[in-house]
């Protein structure tokens, strides 16, 4: 399966946020659309970063509440690896385990289209599993 074929099964767009957004608005953000990161964006299509629970919760230990009123582009991951669609679901794994991190923005031709997480390619490697076990036990016992 293809990052692709997973991007098709999930609702809505990328959510993304402006550098210059408060922390305080990016926390509200991640509560209320339930999701552990967000891309930074200044116009939608570029990604300039990503902020996620960790980095929140990294800089909160180092700065305290005074966090909350600074910028997301003060604490956000500069340095983002992304994937494009046609990269295979075992490879999205792979890099997001050696990484160490848990979201993936998908790039197509330079314009950010979706984003993914572990979470997504965990149920779509479960999906994937199921399907081929069936298609095996359909086999043995037509066989």
């Amino acid at each position: 399966m293809t990052v692709r074929a997973m991007l098709k099964g999930k609702s809505g767009g990328v959510i993304t946020i402006r550098p210059e957004s408060s922390l305080r608005d990016a926390i509200a953000l991640l509560s209320q659309r339930r999701i552990g990161a967000v891309v930074v964006s200044g116009d939608g299509e570029k990604v300039d970063g990503i902020l996620s629970e960790r980095d929140l919760v990294h800089a909160m230990h180092s700065h305290g509440t005074s966090l909350l009123d600074r910028q997301v582009k003060e604490i956000m991951t500069k340095d983002v690896i992304t994937c494009a669609p046609e990269m295979a679901l075992t490879q999205v794994m792979e890099t997001m385990t050696r990484g160490r991190f848990r979201h993936l923005p998908v790039l197509e031709n330079g314009k950010l289209i979706g984003i993914v997480s572990i979470g997504d390619a965990v149920k779509s490697r479960l999906s994937e599993l199921e399907s081929e076990t069936t298609q095996l036990r359909a086999y043995i016992a037509g066989g």
